[in-house]
Protein backbone atom coordinates (compact mmCIF):
# COMPACT_ATOMS: atom_id res chain seq x y z
CA UNK A 1 0.00 0.00 0.00
CA UNK A 2 1.21 3.47 -0.87
CA UNK A 3 0.33 5.70 2.06
CA UNK A 4 0.15 9.45 1.42
CA UNK A 5 -0.56 12.28 3.83
CA UNK A 6 -1.01 15.74 2.40
CA UNK A 7 -2.04 19.26 3.29
CA UNK A 8 -4.93 19.91 0.93
CA UNK A 9 -6.78 23.07 -0.12
CA UNK A 10 -10.00 22.41 -2.03
CA UNK A 11 -11.85 25.30 -3.60
CA UNK A 12 -15.22 23.54 -3.56
CA UNK A 13 -15.31 22.25 0.02
CA UNK A 14 -17.74 23.88 2.49
CA UNK A 15 -15.72 22.81 5.53
CA UNK A 16 -12.55 24.47 4.28
CA UNK A 17 -14.44 27.66 3.43
CA UNK A 18 -15.93 27.83 6.92
CA UNK A 19 -12.59 27.34 8.69
CA UNK A 20 -11.19 30.11 6.51
CA UNK A 21 -13.78 32.61 7.77
CA UNK A 22 -14.61 31.43 11.31
CA UNK A 23 -12.49 30.20 14.21
CA UNK A 24 -13.55 26.54 14.14
CA UNK A 25 -11.90 23.26 13.16
CA UNK A 26 -13.33 19.92 12.00
CA UNK A 27 -12.17 16.37 12.69
CA UNK A 28 -13.99 13.66 10.76
CA UNK A 29 -15.18 10.69 12.79
CA UNK A 30 -17.14 8.67 10.22
CA UNK A 31 -18.11 9.08 6.58
CA UNK A 32 -20.22 7.22 4.05
CA UNK A 33 -20.26 7.99 0.33
CA UNK A 34 -23.57 7.54 -1.50
CA UNK A 35 -22.53 6.67 -5.05
CA UNK A 36 -26.01 7.06 -6.51
CA UNK A 37 -26.50 10.56 -5.11
CA UNK A 38 -22.81 11.52 -5.29
CA UNK A 39 -23.14 12.68 -1.69
CA UNK A 40 -20.79 12.35 1.28
CA UNK A 41 -22.47 11.97 4.66
CA UNK A 42 -20.11 12.65 7.53
CA UNK A 43 -20.07 12.66 11.33
CA UNK A 44 -17.70 15.41 12.39
CA UNK A 45 -16.25 16.65 15.66
CA UNK A 46 -16.35 20.46 15.55
CA UNK A 47 -14.27 22.61 17.90
CA UNK A 48 -14.55 26.38 18.23
CA UNK A 49 -12.18 28.85 19.85
CA UNK A 50 -15.10 29.53 22.19
CA UNK A 51 -18.88 29.00 22.31
CA UNK A 52 -19.55 32.02 20.11
CA UNK A 53 -17.08 30.85 17.46
CA UNK A 54 -18.73 27.43 17.41
CA UNK A 55 -22.16 29.00 16.85
CA UNK A 56 -20.76 31.20 14.08
CA UNK A 57 -19.24 28.14 12.43
CA UNK A 58 -22.58 26.32 12.47
CA UNK A 59 -24.36 29.28 10.92
CA UNK A 60 -21.73 29.69 8.20
CA UNK A 61 -21.85 25.98 7.41
CA UNK A 62 -25.63 25.90 7.08
CA UNK A 63 -25.59 28.98 4.80
CA UNK A 64 -22.97 27.51 2.49
CA UNK A 65 -24.23 26.62 -1.00
CA UNK A 66 -22.31 23.34 -0.93
CA UNK A 67 -24.13 21.94 2.11
CA UNK A 68 -26.78 19.30 1.40
CA UNK A 69 -27.66 18.46 5.00
CA UNK A 70 -26.89 19.50 8.57
CA UNK A 71 -27.89 18.06 11.95
CA UNK A 72 -26.49 18.87 15.38
CA UNK A 73 -26.09 15.58 17.26
CA UNK A 74 -24.55 16.85 20.51
CA UNK A 75 -22.90 19.93 21.94
CA UNK A 76 -20.84 20.67 25.03
CA UNK A 77 -19.33 24.13 25.45
CA UNK A 78 -17.13 24.93 22.46
CA UNK A 79 -17.22 21.34 21.11
CA UNK A 80 -19.95 19.53 19.19
CA UNK A 81 -20.64 16.54 16.96
CA UNK A 82 -22.62 17.10 13.77
CA UNK A 83 -24.00 14.96 10.96
CA UNK A 84 -23.69 16.70 7.62
CA UNK A 85 -23.76 16.01 3.89
CA UNK A 86 -21.96 17.63 0.96
CA UNK A 87 -21.66 16.85 -2.72
CA UNK A 88 -18.58 15.14 -4.10
CA UNK A 89 -15.70 17.61 -4.42
CA UNK A 90 -13.20 17.55 -7.27
CA UNK A 91 -10.48 16.15 -5.01
CA UNK A 92 -12.74 13.44 -3.60
CA UNK A 93 -13.77 12.42 -7.10
CA UNK A 94 -10.16 12.33 -8.26
CA UNK A 95 -9.08 10.07 -5.40
CA UNK A 96 -11.98 7.69 -6.08
CA UNK A 97 -11.35 7.71 -9.85
CA UNK A 98 -7.81 6.47 -9.25
CA UNK A 99 -8.91 3.73 -6.82
CA UNK A 100 -7.68 5.64 -3.78
CA UNK A 101 -9.14 5.12 -0.33
CA UNK A 102 -9.23 6.86 3.02
CA UNK A 103 -6.76 5.57 5.61
CA UNK A 104 -7.31 8.06 8.44
CA UNK A 105 -9.55 10.87 9.69
CA UNK A 106 -9.47 14.23 7.96
CA UNK A 107 -8.45 17.27 10.00
CA UNK A 108 -9.68 20.61 8.73
CA UNK A 109 -8.52 23.97 10.11
CA UNK A 110 -7.37 27.41 8.93
CA UNK A 111 -8.52 26.91 5.35
CA UNK A 112 -6.86 23.56 4.64
CA UNK A 113 -7.24 19.85 5.33
CA UNK A 114 -4.86 17.10 6.34
CA UNK A 115 -5.65 14.05 4.21
CA UNK A 116 -4.56 10.47 4.79
CA UNK A 117 -5.14 8.36 1.68
CA UNK A 118 -3.86 5.07 0.30
CA UNK A 119 -3.29 3.52 -3.13
CA UNK A 120 -2.47 -0.03 -4.15
CA UNK A 121 0.33 0.93 -6.54
CA UNK A 122 2.86 3.70 -7.14
CA UNK A 123 1.41 4.36 -10.59
CA UNK A 124 -2.09 4.91 -9.16
CA UNK A 125 -0.71 7.31 -6.55
CA UNK A 126 1.31 9.22 -9.16
CA UNK A 127 -1.69 9.52 -11.48
CA UNK A 128 -3.98 10.73 -8.67
CA UNK A 129 -1.52 13.35 -7.43
CA UNK A 130 -1.00 14.61 -10.98
CA UNK A 131 -4.75 14.91 -11.54
CA UNK A 132 -5.28 16.60 -8.19
CA UNK A 133 -2.88 19.40 -9.09
CA UNK A 134 -5.13 20.73 -11.87
CA UNK A 135 -7.87 22.10 -9.61
CA UNK A 136 -6.50 21.89 -6.07
CA UNK A 137 -3.52 23.12 -4.10
CA UNK A 138 -1.79 20.55 -1.94
CA UNK A 139 1.54 19.60 -0.43
CA UNK A 140 2.54 15.99 0.13
CA UNK A 141 3.81 15.73 3.70
CA UNK A 142 4.71 12.04 3.72
CA UNK A 143 4.66 9.21 1.23
CA UNK A 144 5.61 5.68 2.17
CA UNK A 145 5.27 2.16 0.83
CA UNK A 146 3.81 0.03 3.61
CA UNK A 147 4.25 -3.72 3.22
CA UNK A 148 1.37 -6.12 3.85
CA UNK A 149 2.99 -7.15 7.13
CA UNK A 150 3.32 -3.53 8.29
CA UNK A 151 -0.28 -2.77 7.34
CA UNK A 152 -1.48 -5.90 9.13
CA UNK A 153 0.54 -4.95 12.20
CA UNK A 154 -1.23 -1.59 12.40
CA UNK A 155 -4.69 -3.13 11.97
CA UNK A 156 -4.07 -5.83 14.57
CA UNK A 157 -2.91 -3.31 17.17
CA UNK A 158 -5.58 -0.64 16.78
CA UNK A 159 -6.86 -1.35 20.30
CA UNK A 160 -3.36 -1.05 21.75
CA UNK A 161 -2.80 2.25 19.97
CA UNK A 162 -6.13 3.52 21.26
CA UNK A 163 -5.15 2.42 24.76
CA UNK A 164 -1.98 4.48 24.65
CA UNK A 165 -3.91 7.45 23.25
CA UNK A 166 -6.35 7.15 26.15
CA UNK A 167 -3.35 7.23 28.49
CA UNK A 168 -2.21 10.51 26.94
CA UNK A 169 -5.67 11.94 27.47
CA UNK A 170 -5.52 11.05 31.16
CA UNK A 171 -2.75 13.60 31.65
CA UNK A 172 -3.79 16.97 32.98
CA UNK A 173 -2.86 20.07 30.99
CA UNK A 174 -0.13 20.84 33.52
CA UNK A 175 1.30 17.32 33.37
CA UNK A 176 1.23 17.35 29.58
CA UNK A 177 2.99 20.73 29.35
CA UNK A 178 5.60 19.73 31.92
CA UNK A 179 6.41 16.44 30.21
CA UNK A 180 6.52 18.00 26.74
CA UNK A 181 8.83 20.79 27.93
CA UNK A 182 11.10 18.32 29.73
CA UNK A 183 11.46 16.22 26.58
CA UNK A 184 12.00 19.21 24.29
CA UNK A 185 14.62 20.74 26.60
CA UNK A 186 16.56 17.48 26.95
CA UNK A 187 15.75 16.57 30.56
CA UNK A 188 15.72 12.86 29.69
CA UNK A 189 18.92 12.86 27.61
CA UNK A 190 22.22 11.45 28.83
CA UNK A 191 23.90 13.66 29.82
CA UNK A 192 20.98 15.97 30.55
CA UNK A 193 20.62 19.25 28.69
CA UNK A 194 18.11 20.46 31.30
CA UNK A 195 17.64 19.92 35.03
CA UNK A 196 14.83 20.43 37.51
CA UNK A 197 16.29 23.88 38.15
CA UNK A 198 15.95 24.66 34.44
CA UNK A 199 12.31 23.57 34.44
CA UNK A 200 11.51 25.60 37.55
CA UNK A 201 12.54 28.72 35.65
CA UNK A 202 10.15 27.83 32.83
CA UNK A 203 7.15 27.09 35.04
CA UNK A 204 8.00 29.43 37.91
CA UNK A 205 7.28 26.81 40.58
CA UNK A 206 9.47 24.90 43.05
CA UNK A 207 11.63 21.92 42.14
CA UNK A 208 9.28 19.80 44.22
CA UNK A 209 6.31 20.98 42.18
CA UNK A 210 8.01 20.26 38.85
CA UNK A 211 9.18 16.87 40.08
CA UNK A 212 5.66 15.89 41.21
CA UNK A 213 4.16 16.91 37.86
CA UNK A 214 6.78 14.90 35.98
CA UNK A 215 6.36 11.82 38.18
CA UNK A 216 2.57 11.87 37.83
CA UNK A 217 2.84 12.14 34.04
CA UNK A 218 5.45 9.38 33.85
CA UNK A 219 3.42 7.09 36.14
CA UNK A 220 0.22 7.46 34.09
CA UNK A 221 1.95 6.81 30.76
CA UNK A 222 4.12 3.96 32.04
CA UNK A 223 1.19 2.20 33.72
CA UNK A 224 -0.79 2.44 30.51
CA UNK A 225 2.17 1.27 28.41
CA UNK A 226 2.93 -1.71 30.65
CA UNK A 227 -0.74 -2.76 30.52
CA UNK A 228 -0.34 -3.15 26.74
CA UNK A 229 2.64 -5.52 27.00
CA UNK A 230 0.48 -8.72 26.96
CA UNK A 231 -0.89 -7.77 23.54
CA UNK A 232 2.61 -7.17 22.15
CA UNK A 233 4.01 -10.33 23.76
CA UNK A 234 1.17 -12.46 22.38
CA UNK A 235 1.81 -11.08 18.91
CA UNK A 236 5.55 -11.81 19.24
CA UNK A 237 4.80 -15.43 20.22
CA UNK A 238 2.43 -15.94 17.27
CA UNK A 239 5.07 -14.62 14.87
CA UNK A 240 7.72 -17.00 16.23
CA UNK A 241 5.34 -19.92 15.80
Amino acid sequence: MISVTMDMVQYDCPYIDVTDTTDVSFHTMHWDFNTAQQELETRILVTGADRGALTNGFEALQRHDGMMGFELLSRRGETAVIKSSIGETNAMGTIRKHDGYITGPFQIRDGSERWSVGFDTDSAADAALSALSTKNDFRVETRSDASFEEYLDVIQHIDAAKGFLDGCRELSDTERRTLRTAVEMGYFRTPRDATLETLTEVFDISKTGVSKNLRRAERKLLERTVSLFPSVEEDDRSRRE
